[in-house]
């Protein structure tokens, strides 16, 4: 059985310092766009050849993807689990819950660039 973490409940592992692994389970385009920092990215397609070799069965791993409705997360932990990794929590909010919590993220998205107006981030240009 997996459990499902809210972004209050990721937050608060932060917070604690509970040792975990955060992983992205989208595309490898996607993870380079914007993802949460200290993510790892392992996209959905690849997750099974990558697992063993990235990931320890006895840390807790958190998945997540692009949103509530998007499914990427809660496959990719199922497959964990069924490999048997024995600590995996799908924070199913993903990316857009974040984001619209107003975290920070990083990626080419939330670079520091030479443009008109600030990024999300809140880097004033001067």
């Amino acid at each position: 059985m997996v459990r499902k973490i809210s972004r209050d409940e990721l937050l608060e592992m932060c917070k604690k310092g509970r040792k975990f692994t955060l992983v992205d389970v989208l595309g490898k385009d996607s993870y380079e766009e914007e993802h949460i920092p200290g993510s790892l990215s392992m996209p959905l397609d690849v997750l099974e050849q990558e697992a063993d070799r990235l990931l320890d069965k006895n840390e807790t791993i958190v998945v997540y993807c692009a949103s509530f409705i998007c499914t990427a997360s809660t496959t990719a932990a199922h497959k964990l689990a069924e490999m048997g990794f024995k600590n995996v929590l799908d924070y199913k909010g993903g990316l857009k819950d974040y984001k619209e919590a107003g975290l920070a993220l990083q990626g080419s998205r939330h670079e520091h660039k030479a443009c008109a107006s600030c990024c999300a981030c809140g880097y004033e240009l001067v």
